[in-house]
Parts: structure tokens; sequence; C-alpha cells
């Protein structure tokens, strides 16, 4: 009686909240998780001049205009700050009944999805007559922005410079900003770091959308030292230009000319606004931008914001390459530190190290192992807080000196990790570091004996001959950093002949989604469904199988085998 009730109840209040919104004086759609529209209002279908049965179950990018600028999903409450935010100043073209345009500006109604899977409402309301970006031909309507225009057109270039880290992907979108709002056609030459000028995109708006013409792409001459050609002038950083075909319908004074009349002359631009694209401390190119026959030519208003929009995608460009260069030194300084394994009499080795899968973040993860003068064989697996080159010189900084204690001294683990510890913070630069360090020893009545101590790390996990698998959790004390003046302690076991002792870091087994105990528990299954494997197939086999999907850390994994016939 009581669900019957409050199904009524539910209905009502559904019916109500659709009438309310048929009642408001803007569109609203109402979309699924695939931006499927499942219910419009009566305004909504009042602009497109359709019936609910052509609205209702199409796709939202079904309905815009060709060549019209995509419109942005709306993000559900609470979603991630990357995602892009629809804001009022958000504006494309629907198609209406009858095929012709109708200029919208968008805004989201803020409702919470209910965890991503249910409906959010988008809201837009009609701009008969509006400038900017009319997608129904040549010279069938004005590309006269105003002054609100050029400022949210920047605005939007900034952000997609700003949130996307490839940058191919980067620039592809600013232009898809700018076709066809401003041109018919987007041009991008940048230079390379070895001052080589490649033409890295073409594209050309037309009624089907936007199409890259890679027939026009590709390595382009030297840039001439004195030509006074726009383009030349633009990669040369010294000026911006209006240019059309009489421009250069003179005899070319370098093969950059002669390319830039054979593009004029492929793509049938007529007038065109050449900027360079330029850092803070370099040239890297320059952006064209063009119009075809029966297009008002370029204005000083429109170059001075290509000229703008240069500048932000010269800024973007070399902070990528100096980020790029960077990171290609702390990759190879990590490569170059991690060790050759040592070669064990009655015990299997193997090791491996993956980058994180975004390239952006190289970190201070690390495997080590060497024979100690007692014969015994020392272990260690750790991670340095931070990424890029600091937390690889770091890393580098705490994997020697700790080397050279655990050769030099003869103590137990964990005295020689309260050694490091107090030594870090005057000798280092690292702030933070977990590790575990263990000493191998070789047991007289058979297999191994590991001693071993752990400093805020994930615990290394034993997988015993019959194939059950446990944690190593004792001997644990704080990550180092936090107080060099704690005291620490060793723990001991037994690894008989057919065990296998993995340490890896915590990129293994972490995930933004899921607690520590779910990563660790998935690293303990699989394992013991792995554990019959030979070491390196296991390894291999552990990695593709554990490491969650969303990790954006790198991995260091440490492992040994005490065969059967030890």
């Amino acid at each position: 009686m009581g669900d019957g009730t409050g199904t009524s109840t539910q209905v009502v209040v559904q019916q109500e909240l659709a009438a309310v919104l048929d009642r408001l004086k803007v569109g609203v759609f109402a979309l699924d998780g695939h931006d499927r529209i499942v219910w419009a209002n009566a305004a909504s279908l009042a602009f497109l001049s359709c019936s609910a049965a052509e609205v209702v179950g199409r796709g939202l990018r079904a309905l815009l205009h060709p060549g019209a600028r995509p419109v942005p999903s709306p993000r559900p409450a609470g979603e991630g700050a990357r995602t892009p935010v629809v804001t009022a100043e958000d504006r494309t073209w629907l198609a209406r009944g009858d095929g012709s345009p109708l200029s919208v500006r968008w805004f989201p109604l803020p409702v919470d999805s209910g965890g991503g899977g249910g409906v959010r409402l988008l809201a837009f309301d009609a701009e008969e007559g509006a400038p900017g970006r009319r997608p129904t031909g040549p010279s069938s309507y004005t590309r006269t922005l105003s002054e609100r225009d050029r400022l949210a057109l920047l605005a939007d270039t900034t952000a997609q410079l700003i949130y996307n880290i490839d940058v191919d992907e980067s620039l592809r979108r600013v232009v898809e900003l700018l076709l066809p709002r401003l041109a018919d056609w987007a041009v991008i030459d940048l230079i390379t770091e070895t001052d080589e000028v490649n033409r890295s995109l073409v594209l050309h708006a037309h009624s089907d959308g936007l199409e890259a013409r890679e027939d026009l792409q590709g390595p382009m001459p030297p840039v001439p030292a004195s030509s006074p050609m726009p383009l030349s002038k633009a990669l040369r950083g010294v000026a911006s230009t209006i240019a059309g075909p009489k421009t250069y319908d003179v005899p070319p004074d370098s093969e950059v000319a002669l390319e830039q009349r054979k593009l004029f002359t492929a793509t049938g631009i007529e007038t065109a606004a050449i900027a360079p694209v330029k850092g803070p401390r370099e040239v890297l190119g320059a952006i064209t931008l063009g119009r075809t026959a029966g297009e008002a030519p370029f204005t000083p208003a429109d170059l001075e914001l290509l000229e703008h929009i240069g500048r932000r995608i010269g800024i973007a460009l070399e902070n990528a390459r100096h980020y790029q260069r960077q990171r290609q030194v702390a990759a190879t300084m990590q490569r170059y530190l991690l060790p050759q394994l040592p070669q064990l009499t009655g015990v299997e080795m193997t090791a491996r190290y993956l980058p994180a899968p975004d390239a952006s973040h190289v970190g201070g993860d690390w495997y080590d192992a060497f024979p100690l003068p007692n014969g015994d064989t020392a272990l260690v697996v750790g991670d340095v807080v931070g990424h890029d080159l600091e937390a690889a010189a770091g890393m580098a900084q705490l994997r020697n000196m700790l080397r050279a204690y655990t050769w030099a001294l003869d103590d137990p683990p964990h005295h020689t990790v309260e050694r490091l510890d107090q030594a870090m913070g005057h000798i280092t630069d690292v702030s933070m570091a977990t590790l575990v360090l263990a000493r191998l020893t070789t047991d007289p009545a058979g297999g191994r004996i590991l001693r071993w101590t752990n400093a805020g790390h994930p615990p290394p996990l034993l997988l015993d001959p019959a194939g059950r698998t446990r944690f190593l959790n004792d001997g644990r004390g704080i990550l180092l950093g936090a107080s060099a003046n704690q005291s620490r302690r060793d723990a001991q076991v037994h690894l008989p002949p057919g065990s296998t002792l993995l340490l890896y870091t915590d990129g293994l087994i972490e995930s933004r989604r899921q607690p520590l105990d779910t990563g660790l528990e998935r690293l303990s299954a699989h394992a013991a469904e792995l554990g019959h494997r030979q070491l390196d197939d296991f390894v291999d086999q552990l990695l593709m199988h554990s490491r969650p999907d969303d990790n954006d850390d790198d991995v260091a994994l440490l492992a040994i085998r005490i065969p059967l016939t030890a």
C-alpha cells in the first residue's frame, strides 16, 4: 500500500515539474547519460518549429546546424574541475525543422545527476539576428564579433590550452573555436626545436563540418632571414599582416613564399590574417586564418585578435616544450639509475619499472638489489614524494645514500633506515619518502631468511609454496621525513623453497575510485591465481591485471623466488 502511494505521488510531482518547465520562456532539454534528448519543453519545440516526436530520442549533436560549434555537455554536480563548464556565453546554431539556422545561447540548470547516470537539464535562449558564427555558407552572414564575443573567444582559447595536456589536441580545439566563426581555413606552421618548419595543421570549414587537409600539411622550407613576405615575417616574429593572393602574385623571394602561393591556390583563400605564434622567449611558429571568395576582408581588429590568440598558443607551446625537456631529463635519469640485478645462486630475481600512463607524471619510484660484504643481498623498493625532475633527483640522492650506509655498516635494516632518516633532511633535497629495506640471508636449513623494515610503504607480499598469499605487515614504521627521531624495528620471515616475494610501489594498487584495501585485495587475489607461472611471466601478468586503469603514478616492482630445487 505504501509503495503504491509513493509511486503515485512521484508521478504527480514529475507531471507538475514538467508543467513548470513547459511554462518557461526558454528552451529546456532533458538529456540522458549519452546526451540523447528524453524530453523537450514547449518553448524548445516552438523555437525549432518541430514536434516532440521529431526531437525526443535524437542526440543533442544531431540538432546542430551543419558546421556549427559543438554544444558542451552539461556538467553534473560534483564532477571534476577539468570538465569544461557551460556558461551563458556558449553560443551555437541549431537547425530548425525547415533546415534554417537558429542562433542560441546555452546555459546549464544545476541538477544533481545521481552519480553521472541520471537525467540532466540544459536550457537555451534564441538570439534572432545575433552576430557571430552562423554556419550557412560564405557571405550569407557577418563575422564581425562584438568586444564581448572577442573576450569570450580569448577565454575559450585559454581554457582549451590550459585543460589539455596534449599539445596537438589543444591546437586543434583552438582552431575549432575559430572555424567557421572567423574564417573558412586555418593553418598552423610550427618551428621545431631544431629550427625546422613544419605545416602542422590545415583545417577547412565547410557545410559538413571541419576537414583536415593532410595533403597540405608537412615539412616547410627554412625561414628566410630577411624576406618581407607576410608568412616569413610572422615566422621570424617580426609582424602580423593581412594578405591575399595578390600579395604572393609576384616572383617569390623564397621557398616559403612559393609554398604560400601554392597554399592560396589550393584553398581558394582570397583574404588572410597571418600572425606569429610567439612565447615569452622564442618564436614557435605562425597561425594563418583564411577566407574564400565573397567574404569580407579581415580588419585590423581581426588581426589584433589573432595576435592575442597567437601569443596564448605560444605561451602554451613554450611551456609544454620546457616541461617536455624536463620530463625527458627526469625519465633518462630514472632509467639510468635503475640497477642491473645481481645474479644469485639459488634465487630467481626480476624487476620492472613502468612509467606513469600520463607522460607528465615521471615519479620518484625505484627498486634496488645488490650484494653485501658478508654475503647477504640487500633488497630495496621506495618512492620519493613528488614528480618529474625534482623527484627523480631526490630518488638518486636517497638511493645512493642508502646503498652507502647498507654496504659500509653491517647493521640490521631498521638501524640503517634510522640513519638515513636522520641524514635525509640535512644533505638531500627530499622532504618525504617511503621504502622497504630488506636483507636476504641464506638459511643453512634450506631456503632463505628475510629481515626487513618498512618506512610507511605498502607491505611486501609473500606467496608460499602452496599458493597462499599474505602481506608482511610487521616491521612497520612511519615514512621518512616525518620524524627523524622515531625508533624503528625489524621483522623476519623464513622463505622456504617454492615461495615468491613481491616488493612494489603504490602505483600497482592505488585507485582514485576505490580504497587502498581494495587494491591490496586485488593484488593478493591475482598473485594467488598467477603464482604457478614462471617468475617473469608472473610479474608481467600481475602488472597487467592488478594496476588500476585510473592510476596516474609510475610503478616499481622487485620480485624474488626461491626455486624448489634450491
